[in-house]
């Protein structure tokens, strides 16, 4: 079984765990969010990708979600000694020799998705990790501070600022420009399914498919595209979706962001038990809705949840 799944962090890649272990056969392939990418001490950082490769690797900090296990922050601290910001995105020094590599690397003139893939020879996370562009897309949001509008770096608005101020717009700079990485729109035409985890909709998936040809790729795909709500109770799961919701003008409802991705691009949806009300307005809209536990717990929480969407999708694919 071919599975595409589109990821951004934290969520992105717990799910995945889950689905490893759910289909230890399954040939998985990632197409990673790029735009929380950042350029700090003169490295590129990609968040995402780094998240999924360290989770599905076994070096992630479980208890973060993000950032590697048994760190250590001496460069941090030399770097604040020096007075050298900023001081609000922590890398620890482990994490430091990631960034260190792909920025050497891309000097020497590889695409970034010939960075990933060499990154993860060393990590072997047990899937196909694909950047969703080799071309520099940045996220950012707009906002109000001391009276004045202006746009910040998405990273800026989550870490520093911590969404503690409305989102008035999110504009993933430089996505219209951008190109499909090597690989992204094959595997999509070749999937059997595709997933959408329960990353955020805006910043994450919103992210993915603005870069020309993956929306439409997605939606002209022969195989079932199942997605599961990162909206738990009228809440996110995790971190603070809500925020970017309202800045598109989306309710933060399960019901609300599958009708945002809409059935051209979704079949079936997943939402929470507690959300089982929710599954009547999903259906009204064109999208096969199941009520199912999506709280990942544990791993084997994760797994049934994959197990769940891949059900779902057999269930479109049989209709």
């Amino acid at each position: 079984m071919r599975i595409v799944v589109l990821a951004g962090g934290i969520g992105g890649a717990r799910f995945l765990r889950g689905l490893k272990r759910a289909v230890p056969d399954a040939d998985v392939t990632v197409i990673g969010n790029t735009g929380d990418d950042i350029h700090l001490h003169g490295l590129k950082v990609c968040p995402d990708l780094d998240t999924v490769m360290y989770t599905l690797g076994g070096g992630i900090n479980e208890e973060q979600g993000w950032g590697r296990a048994d760190e250590t922050f001496h460069v941090k601290e030399e770097l604040a000694a020096y007075g050298v910001g900023p001081d609000w995105f922590t890398l620890g020094d482990r994490d430091f020799a990631t960034h260190i590599v792909r920025t050497q690397m891309i000097g020497a003139g590889y695409p970034l998705s010939a960075v990933t893939e060499a990154l993860c020879d060393r990590w072997k996370p047990g899937v196909r990790l694909i950047p969703m562009t080799d071309d520099r897309v940045e996220t950012h949001v707009v906002v109000e501070l001391d009276g004045e509008r202006r746009a910040v770096h998405f990273q800026e608005y989550w870490v520093r600022l911590r969404a503690s101020v409305p989102a008035r717009a999110v504009v993933p700079i430089g996505a219209e420009q951008a190109k499909p990485a090597p690989g992204v729109l094959e595997a999509v035409a070749e999937a059997d399914v595709i997933l959408f985890p329960p990353s955020n909709p805006v910043v994450s998936i919103g992210t993915i498919l603005a870069v020309p040809g993956i929306r439409e790729a997605v939606a002209g795909a022969g195989a079932p595209v199942v997605g599961l709500s990162p909206i738990v109770g009228d809440a996110p799961v995790r971190g603070m979706a809500d925020k970017v919701l309202a800045a598109i003008g989306v309710e933060a409802t399960a019901a609300a962001v599958a009708e945002h991705y809409g059935p051209e691009l979704l079949d079936g949806w997943l939402v929470d038990t507690v959300d089982a009300a929710a599954v009547e307005r999903v259906e009204a809209a064109g999208i096969r809705c199941r009520a199912v536990p999506l709280m990942m717990t544990d791993v084997e929480a994760a797994a049934a949840m994959a197990r769940e969407a891949l059900a779902l999708a057999e269930e479109v694919r049989g209709a």
